[in-house]
């Protein structure tokens, strides 16, 4: 009769990087990688000012709070429109205008853009001796620059979509949705009317 060979010991060597894979994945990943990720996808996250559209309210290099979990509940039909007049918002431009895409070291990409909503779904606008006009009233815009605006035929904002325009209403400094139309509420990443930095404060022009 044979005896049944014993098991060599498992040594600390042979655990090793076993452990270490474990460890790595419910310590980084799960632990500290996938929070990180939740909150900067369906939460909130940084968003930092390039380009001077929004001037005065804003200068190149100002630190924002850019708030998504707003967005994501009413993508989820769990609240109301959460857009309002007077909101900064991040959002892409219109995938099918001209000024939707860049190119930055190679990379054709889709950049996001930050303005104030002026006008939301249903709203008749027009801009006549450099005043907005939403609903047959002049809009009171104690934020904007100085500067003469083109005219603009009064339109319609279609449902699902907003109008903005940035702050500095200067002639050419500014590409927003009297250059690129309305836009998709679906391309709009959330509010950003707190700045956290240089200047804490509420940028909300409600």
């Amino acid at each position: 009769m044979t005896r049944p060979q014993a098991s060599p010991p498992v040594t600390q060597s042979s655990r090793g990087p076993a452990l270490f894979r474990s460890e790595f994945w419910r310590v980084w990943v799960l632990g500290a990688l996938l929070p990180v990720y939740l909150i900067t996808t369906f939460g909130a996250t940084l968003a930092r000012v390039d380009g001077e559209s929004m001037d005065p309210t804003l200068q190149s290099r100002d630190l924002l709070l850019l708030l998504k979990y707003p967005r994501w509940l009413h993508a989820w039909h769990l609240s109301g429109n959460y857009l309002h007049y007077g909101d900064l918002v991040i959002f892409k431009a219109p995938a099918d205008s001209p000024y939707a895409f860049e190119t930055l070291y190679g990379f054709r990409h889709r950049p996001y853009n930050v303005k104030r909503v002026v006008g939301l779904a249903g709203d008749q606008l027009e801009i006549r001796d450099g005043q907005l006009i939403r609903n047959g009233r002049v809009v009171a815009e104690a934020y904007i620059s100085g500067g003469y605006m083109n005219a603009q035929p009064k339109l319609t904002v279609p449902p699902g979509k907003i109008w903005v325009l940035g702050d500095n209403r200067r002639l050419g400094s500014s590409l927003d949705s009297r250059a690129y139309g309305p836009v998709d509420v679906r391309d709009v990443a959330g509010t950003a009317n707190l700045r956290l930095w240089p200047r804490p404060g509420n940028l909300s022009g409600r």
